[in-house]
């Protein structure tokens, strides 16, 4: 609950995102990436750069696929497009709509179809990752990143590298 919490608050508050943080990410970025990461409302991009940055503050650079998966774990959230409002609609859906009605909804072209792609954000950015061909392990933490450590596919170590610096990070730490 707090990690919902605090993502409302970076919602409300002015997200900080410098043209050398947005360089930084982008050199790490494929061109499909890149792209994807760019759909993102400016304050995803300013989480994302601040999970990164964890990341890299914890265990370095040695293996990009650990950055580009922090980069992009929340890309598919540009899918649907929604604003504050409709977060805190989708936040609260989730909580009662099962992942076949969530399906059933992104299918949809009004502001229930967006909250069922919200709702649906990791499965749709695993795909829009693996259909630009971004490592495998970027993939999986795309679609894995809310699920427990038993479910990943990924290393496990990695994974709570990654879960740490997710759960940790504001944009206006960035």
């Amino acid at each position: 609950m707090i990690h919902l919490v605090r993502r409302f608050v970076e919602w409300v508050l002015p997200a900080r995102l410098s043209g050398a943080d947005e360089a930084w990410a982008l050199d790490r970025l494929s061109p499909p990436e890149r792209n994807l990461w760019l759909r993102q409302h400016r304050r995803d991009r300013a989480h994302s750069i601040a999970v990164a940055r964890a990341v890299v503050a914890e265990v370095g650079e040695d293996d990009p696929r650990i950055v580009v998966a922090a980069l992009c774990h929340d890309v598919g959230k540009g899918v649907a497009g929604l604003g504050v409002i409709g977060r805190v609609a989708a936040t609260l859906a989730e909580r009662v709509v099962d992942d076949q009605r969530a399906a059933r909804w992104s299918w949809r072209s009004d502001p229930l179809g967006r909250i069922g792609m919200y709702l649906r954000y990791p499965a749709l950015g695993a795909e829009l990752l693996a259909e630009g061909g971004s490592d495998q392990m970027v993939v999986a933490w795309a679609r894995e990143h809310h699920l427990e450590p038993e479910e990943w596919t990924i290393p496990r170590h990695i994974g709570e590298v990654l879960r740490r610096a997710d759960d940790g990070a504001t944009a206006w730490s960035s």
